[in-house]
């Protein structure tokens, strides 16, 4: 199999920008999104499971840090997508607990998360966030 990049430099600097707007933006002064790169890459370790949960933690506090969370997390189950890996994205907490530890199955084909799908979106998602960490140093 050949060297794929799935464009993960290229969704990082758009997340990145995102991020930027938003903190640069007077009305919504103080979220410091952008500094949340550097929590993403830290919490990979941690798993799949912590890593979509970060999003809900800030919600209803941080709104805008909860949707940089989110929007990390779709960008990544679509580049997992071509891979033939389909990441979990419910927004109940049970419900996607359960898919990410391979429990139920992530849709309605019935297919499940495979240890070999988990190790593989966590490799993507550590690139991913290494990426943002990238971007972030560059435009902060």
């Amino acid at each position: 199999m050949g060297w794929q990049a799935y464009g993960l430099d290229r969704e990082a600097q758009w997340l990145v920008l995102q991020a930027l707007d938003i903190d640069n933006d007077k009305d919504i002064k103080g979220d410091a999104c952008l500094r949340e790169s550097y929590k993403m890459r830290e919490s990979v370790a941690y798993g799949l499971e912590r890593f979509w949960g970060e999003h809900m933690r800030h919600q209803g506090k941080q709104e805008k840090k909860s949707r940089y969370w989110k929007a990390t997390w779709d960008i990544l189950a679509n580049i997992l997508g071509p891979a033939d890996v389909t990441l979990p994205n419910d927004s109940d907490p049970k419900a996607m607990a359960q898919k990410l530890w391979g429990e139920i199955p992530v849709d309605s084909s019935g297919k499940m998360l495979t240890l070999e799908d988990q190790r593989l979106a966590l490799a993507v998602l550590t690139q991913l966030c290494d990426c943002l960490v990238w971007w972030t140093q560059r435009y902060k």
